[in-house]
């Protein structure tokens, strides 16, 4: 049973972005302060990445885990009320993510797929720079042609 009421949580599911989220702009933050640049959701290339590098021919999907039906993930619950509904949005959702993978391989484009869980959670600052690290080190190493980034327990410091 929702603890909303059906008008109420309308309201909040209609207020969700698809673009300009803040694991986006977390990340796109600290790969521009890394001198990286980009370009982002251009409607010229399909499923409108998160975030475009034509130099490097790559693009980065960011993945909020819950839209995207992240599997293991600690963040996604398959909601209790409407399932039928939500089970045919987690999979057209996740025919979306194959189809624009494979159309990015077919084309020789790499492709990064950041999890949300990558970067949420404690020590949040620490995560996004090691994703942002991640994926310096994958745009500059060519011979790489897929990325998925996902939740990294931190090491204990010692």
């Amino acid at each position: 049973m929702d603890v909303l009421s059906p008008e109420n949580r309308h309201k909040n599911m209609s207020h969700i972005r698809s673009k300009n989220t803040k694991p986006e702009k977390q990340i796109r933050s600290a790969l521009f302060k890394a001198g990286l640049r980009y370009r982002i959701c251009d409607k010229r290339y399909p499923g409108k990445p998160d975030l475009i590098f034509p130099r490097y021919y790559a693009v980065v999907f960011i993945n909020g885990c819950f839209w995207h039906a992240h599997e293991g993930c600690r963040y996604f619950v398959f909601p209790k009320s409407n399932q039928e509904f939500w089970k045919k949005k987690f999979e057209s959702n996740k025919k979306r993510d194959a189809d624009n993978l494979k159309y990015y391989q077919e084309q020789c484009w790499r492709v990064c797929f950041v999890w949300e869980c990558a970067i949420r959670g404690k020590n949040s600052r620490q995560k996004i720079e090691s994703v942002k690290d991640q994926i310096i080190q994958w745009l500059e190493e060519p011979e790489e042609p897929f990325l998925e980034i996902k939740e990294i327990p931190l090491q204990a410091s010692l």
